[in-house]
């Protein structure tokens, strides 16, 4: 009876250990998930999120200022909160506590919002700044800041980078040597001086990512330095750092609602105002011709009111691009800043029998907006150049973010940044 009882005693013991293994075992899983970017449902429109410049991408020095916004067409003056994440260099979350790269609390509530005034379609514009009077960040590194509603769902995320500026980074972009891409590629060739800055092993204690106009999802890592001169690191990759030139971006302008204006052909009016856009070619057999963007980004404004954030319309933007054997059964879609380069239903193109046309409708508030088109196939491979095409003149924004752990540090800090434009390309 002894030996039962106490074996009886063990099997719990066991059970109870089991139990918290796993426990611990998925909250560890969970803790080493990467941080995406989350996108809006269908009623919040219009997110933007930027540092001290117009950009919509915040890199920010620590200290400065970051700005969010973004509107609800429900109009309900809704409660959302704010959470603020601290992230390593792979973009999963950090082994900080929150004290520890925080200075006061997040999870605050968004106070800042009014509704539309005189809008055809009503909605609530909520804002924020970073830092505030509740919360401040200690440290550099990626970030990322998630916005919440009253039930505590997730509604969106929205990376951001803050970095010290500790080392010197000089930066140039270069023509493919890659005769199988020389006129599509461009290549980024970098250098990182120390700058007095004590690193001791930087083959181990310093890393670098390179984006190509700000979007993460063709972002390069894990590159390490070609050569170690002195107090630099040289990166002078051909292959390792290129990226696709692409094209420049398509672009249309509604700040005025009622006149049209070169990329629209025509206004009409059903509950909401109704831009189409002239039919869009395909440009990826053409030879390039410059076309000035900004680079996939979108800039709202509107000459109808003052207060552009809550007196600009939203209004139903018209796409259309003819269909070609070059799409076939694939799926197309449009995408840019405006809506986070997304892949998703509410921005995928449908065929039209009656013209044979693949056509779309979003709704966008006034503005000017940089766009383009992307092929999905069935494999789940994208090639977001189908349309446009790839060259090497094409004018590009590069971004160098370098980051440093020291021996026993608990996160990947951002040591310093680099720019680079392919406008002066060179071979």
């Amino acid at each position: 009876m002894v030996f039962v009882y106490l074996w009886s005693k063990f099997s719990q013991i066991m059970r109870l250990n089991l139990k918290h293994f796993f426990l611990c075992f998925f909250v560890l899983q969970a803790f080493a998930q990467v941080q995406h970017e989350a996108n809006p449902p269908e009623n919040i429109k219009s997110v933007i999120f930027r540092g001290p410049t117009e950009e919509q991408f915040p890199v920010v020095q620590l200290g400065e200022e970051i700005f969010l916004e973004f509107d609800d067409l429900l109009a309900l003056e809704q409660d959302y909160y704010y959470s603020i994440v601290h992230c390593d260099y792979d973009w999963k979350k950090s082994q900080l506590l929150k004290s520890q790269y925080l200075n006061g609390m997040d999870n605050q509530r968004i106070i800042n919002y009014e509704n539309s005034y005189n809008t055809l379609q009503p909605y609530s514009n909520y804002q924020l700044t970073l830092p505030n009077a509740n919360v401040r960040l200690k440290v550099s590194g990626n970030y990322v800041l998630e916005v919440y509603n009253s039930s505590y769902e997730l509604q969106f995320s929205r990376r951001f980078v803050v970095y010290r500026d500790l080392v010197k980074v000089g930066a140039v972009v270069k023509r493919s040597r890659d005769f199988n891409f020389l006129n599509e590629r461009q290549s980024v060739q970098f250098e990182i001086n120390s700058a007095g800055f004590p690193w001791v092993n930087p083959k181990r204690e310093i890393k670098v990512a390179i984006l190509q106009n700000y979007q993460w999802n063709s972002m390069l890592t894990n590159i390490e330095p070609q050569y170690i001169l002195g107090n630099s690191l040289v990166y002078k990759y051909d292959k390792e750092t290129s990226f696709l030139g692409g094209n420049e971006f398509l672009n249309f302008d509604t700040s005025d609602l009622r006149a049209p204006t070169a990329a629209i052909s025509r206004i009409e009016f059903q509950d909401l105002y109704q831009h189409y856009l002239f039919p869009d070619i395909y440009r990826y057999d053409r030879e390039y011709t410059y076309f000035p963007d900004i680079n996939g980004d979108f800039l709202v404004r509107t000459l109808q009111g003052e207060e552009v954030s809550r007196e600009a319309e939203y209004t139903e933007v018209h796409f259309t691009l003819p269909y070609t054997e070059r799409i076939g059964l694939d799926e197309v879609f449009i995408y840019g800043k405006f809506n986070n380069y997304a892949l998703e239903e509410g921005n995928k193109m449908s065929y039209n029998e009656a013209t044979g046309n693949m056509e779309a409708t979003l709704l966008l508030k006034q503005g000017f907006y940089n766009y383009e088109y992307a092929i999905k196939q069935d494999n789940g491979l994208v090639d977001f150049n189908a349309v446009g095409g790839n060259f090497h003149f094409t004018e590009n924004n590069y971004l160098i973010l370098v980051y440093y752990r020291d021996f026993g540090e608990l996160y990947d800090g951002i040591i310093g940044i680099g720019t680079a434009n392919s406008s002066t390309i060179t071979n």
